[in-house]
């Protein structure tokens, strides 16, 4: 066991591993990455035209105020070119992460998990207008605020989404839960999927929590990052597979062998081999991610939880982030 606290550690690392990606979020053009930004290693800012944003052909209309969630961005929808996260500056979180430190304080403070308080800070914020700062958002904030617009309960908002931003707030919530006195893998593993079960009611994605969880309290525990693997991802996911993809280039294992798209259970098992083959080393970890393109932001949250769990998180990537962490 180490002195340093794993779970806060776990906690940063899936921020930084966000705000690292952020500029090349859903590039699934490789070679545009390489073009437009080169190696990510560090903290950059967005560029506009995103050449592979498919902002022009999504579309959402709030039905009232009380589904006004993209306020004065809504204009750019239909738009061809336009970055996902146009408005953040380098070091900056996407709207999941930012979420989910507001998720990490609210437990914290309170010294315990109120589903019914987070889904009322999670209105409220998202409804103040320019918090976010995105101009992109998930199918489930858009679905979540069209059931609320339409007058259900926020408890039944949730749709059975399927995509790996469902995990986001997984390594916040187990760390402030574990902060505040719960140790007893049951429990944790019952608020965890309380939570994401509020937004995101698909059986896989609730699974795929509940994997990301066991392998962050077994790390808590002191069992290394691939022995939490093999142990927590069991059915999903083996040593031998793992180890035999650490031959191949990345690209190669997330993009043919793997997609690096956003659906649920994949897109966890490509987060898992990114954390399996750079166990040692949270900088390259991460800077993997980003290079694979795809959903690299969400996937982020998975690889540098576990990365950051194992290895800790250099005082210059959270003081490199725009946000103030606790």
């Amino acid at each position: 066991m180490s002195d340093r606290d794993i779970l806060h550690d776990a906690y940063l690392g899936s921020l930084v591993a966000d705000a690292l990606a952020m500029p090349v979020h859903w590039y699934y053009d490789r070679s545009e990455i390489d073009r437009e930004y080169g190696l990510v290693d560090r903290y950059l800012p967005p560029k506009n035209p995103h050449q592979g944003s498919i902002l022009f052909r999504s579309k959402y209309e709030a039905l009232n105020e009380k589904g006004d969630i993209l306020g004065d961005q809504a204009a750019f929808w239909g738009q061809h070119g336009i970055h996902y996260h146009q408005n953040l500056q380098a070091g900056d979180n996407t709207v999941n992460f930012k979420l989910g430190m507001e998720l990490y304080r609210q437990v914290v403070e309170s010294g315990s998990y109120s589903g019914e308080a987070w889904l009322q800070r999670y209105i409220d914020l998202m409804l103040e207008p320019g918090w976010h700062g995105d101009t992109y958002l998930e199918e489930y904030h858009r679905a979540f605020f069209t059931h609320y617009a339409e007058g259900k309960e926020p408890s039944d908002c949730g749709i059975p989404d399927i995509h790996i931003g469902g995990l986001a707030h997984v390594p916040a919530l187990v760390a402030a839960i574990v902060k505040t006195g719960a140790e007893n893998e049951a429990d944790v593993l019952a608020i965890v999927e309380e939570h994401v079960r509020h937004t995101h009611t698909a059986a896989v994605t609730l699974g795929s929590a509940a994997i990301v969880a066991k392998v962050l309290l077994l790390q808590h525990q002191g069992e290394s990052l691939r022995r939490a693997i093999e142990l927590g991802a069991q059915g999903m996911i083996g040593p031998s597979k793992l180890n035999k993809w650490c031959g191949k280039e990345d690209r190669v294992v997330i993009g043919r062998v793997l997609s690096p798209a956003c659906y649920l259970p994949e897109s966890l098992v490509a987060a898992l081999y990114l954390a399996w083959k750079y166990h040692d080393d949270f900088h390259a970890g991460i800077t993997a991610n980003a290079m694979v393109g795809g959903d690299s932001c969400h996937r982020g949250a998975v690889v540098g939880a576990l990365l950051g769990a194992e290895n800790g998180v250099e005082s210059e990537w959270v003081t490199g982030l725009v946000a103030q962490v606790d």
